[in-house]
């Protein structure tokens, strides 16, 4: 059996998004390790915005999740898809950080720490991370567990 495109399974999440805190939308396994790809409503305000909701720009980054997180690899020298750390102390701060540390993780009521709850963390233990292809960025939060790593996407970077 061929598995279900990601295109389709975003368009069957869509009326749980706005009420759930995140919703799964597929889970990747790599040397051992799952990564769970979780999307939430303000990750498709954000799309939907920018055009590229359900795009193949959108799906060809989402496809990159098959990466995983190495924690060895956490931080991108550029020219490499996967899924990166976006460190706070970087400067000049850039869109990246803006959206995920000001707009997300250090905003009260930006649903942070709902996500956080909801994966049995604090927001201070998320990650900050952006999953990278070549046409589009998507940045979210990552909890690392003992067998598996939680993705929760949040918003987008063109």
């Amino acid at each position: 059996m061929e598995p279900t495109p990601l295109r389709e399974l975003l368009r069957a999440l869509e009326p749980t998004l706005a009420t759930a805190p995140f919703e799964r939308l597929v889970r990747y396994e790599r040397n051992g390790r799952g990564l769970n790809v979780c999307v939430t409503d303000r990750l498709r305000r954000a799309a939907v915005k920018e055009g590229v909701w359900r795009s193949h720009a959108m799906v060809t980054a989402l496809e990159n999740g098959r990466y995983g997180f190495d924690p060895d690899r956490a931080r991108s020298l550029g020219g490499r898809d996967g899924l990166f750390v976006v460190d706070r102390d970087f400067r000049p701060a850039n869109a990246m950080m803006k959206k995920l540390y000001d707009r997300y993780l250090d905003k009260p009521e930006s649903g942070a720490e709902l996500v956080a709850s909801a994966l049995g963390c604090a927001v201070s233990e998320l990650v900050a991370v952006r999953l990278v292809s070549h046409h589009l960025r998507l940045l979210g939060v990552l909890s690392r567990g003992a067998d598996d790593d939680w993705l929760v996407l949040v918003d987008v970077d063109r």
